[in-house]
């Protein structure tokens, strides 16, 4: 068991899986823990370079520097894949207002619309929207796909070698034809009315989410004493969480944990950068086999998120939830009636 600290989460470094036998069988046991009893750690040790990380964030900060007729010409309201530019207030979380802003990306693909008979998630595969006048921010957020997407399959493989399943069981849902998303997001201090929420507690929905958050803070993680902590940002580490789909796949042994972002106070921004690690959108995700999963203790039920066997149904669905703007400009036959 991971021993409760709330002050940090635990702290994971990928390098160790490369130092000799006995360091990666502590990797394994530590990695096990923090998976298993938080759903949430720092992740260092990545080989993700300092240079790297400084190339997406000059570039991200000089997309928010725009005018905000620049900004808004990539308004995600003009895409039924749900790319490009979201003004603050637009997004949802649990049907209430999140007070940031962001540009959504995803893999560089041509547009899929649904033939007859075709899922209805294939909406979702599409071009992004890029500015015109910062070419580089292409560059720099496409490269930043590749290469998290590379630390991530490392990830999920030492993960799934420490609990005992086979290293390689989900590399066929992956591979070139994967959905990864990256959002850059500025949270620009609360509202006007007060309103704390810079992103409502919710969890991800795909498998691993490896998130660059600035020095000012402001994520919080449930913990098991039921309250929301918060993350203390580690300079060059990334954030991990468990999505739904591996707390799936393990029948709950693996948590996807709830977490949230409280707004800075009003005048000060927060920057982050999150990266979602998803297979592909028709991917059907098998139970993993592996030797603790008679105990686990089965999935986390919540009657207001159902959970579908193809990925692609589940993004969309939380897309439509949080982009209400863009479903109801291209997708009201996909809406419940209310």
């Amino acid at each position: 068991m991971t021993s409760p600290s709330y002050n940090q989460l635990p702290i994971i470094d990928l390098s160790a899986a490369d130092r000799g036998p006995q360091t990666r069988k502590l990797f394994h046991a530590q990695l096990h823990s923090a998976a298993h009893d938080v759903g949430f750690f720092q992740l260092v040790g990545h080989n993700v370079t300092q240079l790297e990380t400084d190339a997406l964030l000059t570039t991200m900060r000089a997309f928010f520097a725009l005018p905000a007729p620049e900004r808004l010409a990539l308004d995600n309201v003009s895409s039924p894949h749900f790319r490009g530019y979201t003004r603050t207030g637009d997004e949802r979380t649990r049907g209430a207002r999140d007070w940031r802003d962001q540009l959504d990306i995803g893999a560089e693909r041509p547009a899929h619309i649904p033939g007859p008979g075709e899922p209805s998630y294939w909406w979702l595969q599409g071009p992004n929207q890029w500015p015109a006048s910062l070419p580089e921010l292409r560059t720099a957020a496409l490269a930043w796909i590749d290469k998290l997407s590379l630390v991530a399959t490392r990830l999920l493989s030492e993960l799934l070698t420490a609990i005992g399943a086979p290293a390689d069981f989900y590399d066929p849902i992956f591979g070139a034809h994967a959905h990864p998303h990256l959002k850059l997001v500025r949270y620009p201090g609360s509202a006007h009315d007060g309103t704390a929420q810079g992103v409502g507690a919710h969890k991800d929905y795909g498998f691993l989410t490896l998130l660059l958050q600035d020095a000012v803070g402001g994520l919080q993680v449930l913990r098991d004493d039921g309250h929301f902590h918060e993350v203390p940002p580690i300079q060059g580490a990334f954030v991990v969480n468990l999505g739904e789909l591996l707390e799936i796949a393990t029948d709950g042994y693996l948590m996807a944990t709830n977490h949230r972002v409280v707004s800075p106070p009003r005048a000060t921004e927060r920057f982050s950068v999150p990266f979602f690690y998803n297979p592909r959108l028709d991917a059907r995700v098998a139970r993993l086999p592996f030797p603790h999963a008679s105990t686990a203790p089965g999935i986390t039920g919540d009657p207001s998120n159902p959970l579908y066997a193809e990925y692609g149904y589940n993004e969309l669905k939380g897309k439509l939830r949080a982009h209400p703007r863009v479903a109801e400009r291209h997708h009201t036959h996909l809406l419940a009636p209310t």
